[in-house]
């Protein structure tokens, strides 16, 4: 009996929760670099979607390069290996405390360079090392317990990833100003260096120890690419749920956090030494992924957060089925390193197909159907009846055919309905007809999946393409789905389920009238209405936010207007394809300019503008940046001693106003909330705050008309670029 056998059978408790402790520690430090970087990162880099999608494959690549490093690390004995890694976790202390390197972006850099080079200078060392924890403290675990299955620690693993994905927003962003959080963060990092010396005491010297059990054949090609396809789907389902939540059902803040930490927990379940409720799970995910599939393709927004409900359930239950089946097909501890790379593998390229490929490939989340109809390939498919099973056993040609017939024929009378035969709810009926074909074909895989794939289209697929195929109707950028509706004497812009913009049709003066939220009697209408009153004829006029135009019709002969636009598909919305035309026919001469709006602002000269919009809010979502007391002094400096500042802080779920007039102190603040009688002639209420650090130009605005209230200071929490939360401000959800 080896040294190590000895250790595992006389103190497997103790040494069972060491690595634990180390597992969940690094874990939990790993999910908290990526929100905390990007907080640090995000007024020094911007938003632009260049940025990000360049942060998001150096993520990936440094995740990539651990376990790859992990695997190759096995090759040493046990000892060894400790001894490397622990070098590397010394060497990489050398980047503590956390953060980002200071400075601005170089005139003329490529953000798709440069961001990758900051981010790899700044924490490549940190983030790679922490992130080989996961798959090398196991196998460690399997030299220092023999016999004990270390594949258990990795249900321990995703605990930590997932609390430190709820710690974040919810604990320590609202608690932690970005230095607290950075100093705190390297604290972690000096437990868990210790936490992995103690794991590498208790290694086993010997050299015989590098053998782990038999280790078996090695994997074939065909089982690595089938761990890596299970790893894919539900890597990019859990991205592509959460673009689907927030473009075709709800735009809730923080949202993001549930399709992730149900991912996170799967694993969790998939991979826990209890099989009771994966067993459970994935036997009724077939039902789950038949029923909700559909349900959520539909795109219904009566009940919004019971879709959602639908939706994270629909994900849970994929996630738990494939992850349950990769636990399945694990190699013997041994090989499990490379396991591992191969599960890294998979994530990678959901994460990139979902994130990075599908927003230029297709003009609406295609994506989201497509990996639903791949867990239905993918999934284990038991009978659900004893009955059901002999009959598909005894007839599965004859069964096949009639299935994949009915699912055919339910389609056509869905969608054409001759005769009324199907009543008024003739999709729901053939959904319904569908559904329970499915359900009864579960064990057979052609039938079931051309089920799904019936319910996919019937109720919501069709009507997506119908749409793709109208040109000019949807396009997509990085930014979300845009989709441009033609009604009874309007032309509206969605972006995702927030409306964006409204132009009347019928004649010239109706399709130079402001709408939405920038009719004349908003806040935004009446300051620039009364801008040739406070700065004269030759006013300089500033907007952060293009959409669909509208606020160009208030330009005046002798003014000057610059808008600042970050997604190019927006500019060509409203400029280029002749869908909306206030530009054409208000300012036909506007100068856009594009980019993040406070990195561009700050390369303008003092004193540059008189009047100064702020509109930059796509859907719900708030661009944190650009509210910060740093963000508001570029705005200051830029206006100059008389400017005016307007903020439009209209939100569904956030209640902005505390802490925009907080965030400006100093400033002069007043608030005009515009409820219209009637949304007839393409009116909405809004709401916007009017700041200027000049007593005498807010007083000329009051006077110049309009329901102003001037606003008292605000005791709420300033956002700085050190410290901002949306905890503080959410609204109750209705």
């Amino acid at each position: 009996m080896s040294d190590g056998e000895g250790e595992g059978r006389g103190g497997g408790l103790p040494i069972r929760l060491t690595y634990v402790a180390a597992i969940l520690t690094g874990s939990f430090l790993l999910f908290l670099v990526q929100p905390m970087v990007a907080r640090m990162a995000l007024p020094q880099l911007g938003g632009a979607p260049a940025v990000w999608n360049s942060a998001m494959l150096v993520y990936q690549a440094l995740l990539l390069g651990g376990y790859a490093y992990a695997h190759l690390l096995g090759k040493l004995v046990p000892k060894a290996q400790a001894t490397v890694h622990l070098l590397l976790l010394l060497l990489a202390a050398a980047w503590l405390p956390i953060g980002v390197l200071a400075g601005q972006v170089p005139a003329g850099a490529e953000p798709v360079l440069w961001t990758p080079w900051l981010l790899a200078a700044s924490i490549g060392p940190l983030f790679f090392a922490v992130s080989a924890q996961a798959p090398l403290l196991q196998r460690w675990f399997a030299f220092a317990c023999p016999g004990r299955d270390p594949y258990a620690l990795y249900a321990a693993s995703n605990v930590g990833s997932f609390a430190g994905l709820i710690a974040y927003p919810l604990l320590v962003e609202p608690l932690l100003s970005l230095k607290g959080q950075s100093w705190g963060w390297s604290i972690g990092y000096g437990v868990l260096l210790l936490l992995v010396v103690a794991c590498g005491w208790l290694l086993p010297l010997r050299r015989d120890a590098v053998v782990v059990g038999d280790p078996g054949p090695a994997p074939g090609v065909r089982r690595v690419a089938h761990w890596i396809v299970l790893a894919l789907v539900p890597s990019g389902l859990m991205l592509a749920t959460t673009t689907f939540l927030t473009t075709d059902i709800v735009a809730v803040p923080l949202l993001w956090v549930l399709p992730l930490g149900l991912y996170l927990l799967s694993f969790t379940v998939a991979f826990a030494d209890r099989r009771g409720m994966a067993e459970a799970i994935t036997r009724y995910a077939p039902i789950t992924i038949l029923v909700f599939g559909g349900m959520m393709i539909a795109g219904h927004h009566d009940f919004p957060l019971l879709n959602a409900l639908a939706a994270l359930l629909l994900l849970f239950a994929v996630s738990v089925s494939l992850h349950t089946r990769m636990h399945a097909l694990r190699p013997a501890p041994a090989r499990l390193t490379g396991f591992y790379l191969a599960m890294s593998v998979g994530g990678a390229l959901g994460g990139v197909f979902a994130g990075l490929v599908a927003p230029v490939v297709f003009d609406w989340t295609y994506e989201y159907p497509l990996l639903i109809l791949s867990a239905g390939l993918l999934a284990p498919l038991p009978f659900l009846l004893p009955i059901t099973e002999r009959l598909w056993r005894a007839r599965a040609t004859v069964l096949s055919v009639v299935a994949i017939g009915g699912v055919f024929v339910l389609v056509v009378l869905g969608l054409t309905n001759p005769a009324g035969m199907l009543g008024a709810k003739a999709d729901a009926v053939a959904f319904f007809g569908i559904v329970a074909i499915g359900l009864f074909a579960i064990g057979a895989r052609l039938p079931y999946v051309v089920a799904l794939a019936g319910a996919l289209y019937l109720f919501g697929g069709y009507r997506a393409i119908e749409l793709s195929l109208e040109p000019g109707a949807r396009t997509r950028s990085y930014f979300g789905v845009y989709t441009v509706a033609h009604g009874n004497g309007v032309r509206e812009l969605q972006h995702g389920t927030t409306l964006h913009g409204i132009q009347l049709t019928g004649s010239p003066a109706r399709e130079r009238t402001p709408t939405t939220y920038y009719v004349p009697q908003s806040g935004v209408g009446e300051a620039l209405r009364a801008a040739p009153m406070i700065y004269g004829p030759k006013a300089r006029i500033g907007v952060v936010g293009l959409g669909t135009g509208t606020l160009s019709c208030y330009a005046r002969p002798g003014q000057q207007w610059r808008f600042y636009e970050i997604d190019p598909t927006v500019v060509r919305i409203a400029r280029d394809s002749g869908a909306f035309t206030f530009l054409r026919n208000c300012l036909p001469d506007a100068r856009i300019v594009m980019g993040d709006a406070r990195l561009s602002l700050t390369d303008q000269p003092a004193n540059s503008l008189d009047l100064l919009v702020l509109d930059a809010f796509s859907s719900d979502a708030v661009p944190m940046h650009l509210m910060t007391r740093e963000a508001f002094a570029t705005y200051r400096r830029v206006l100059g001693p008389k400017g005016l500042l307007l903020v439009h802080i209209s939100n569904r779920y956030l209640d902005l106003g505390p802490v925009v007039a907080a965030t400006a102190g100093g400033w002069m603040a007043a608030g005009l909330s515009y409820q219209p009688a009637s949304e007839a002639n393409g009116e909405t209420g809004s709401e916007w705050i009017a700041l200027t650090p000049d007593p005498e130009v807010l007083a000329e605005l009051l006077a110049s008309g309009g329901d102003w209230v001037p606003l008292p200071p605000s005791d709420a929490s300033p956002w700085t670029d050190d410290y901002a939360s949306i905890l503080p401000v959410l609204r109750a959800l209705q």
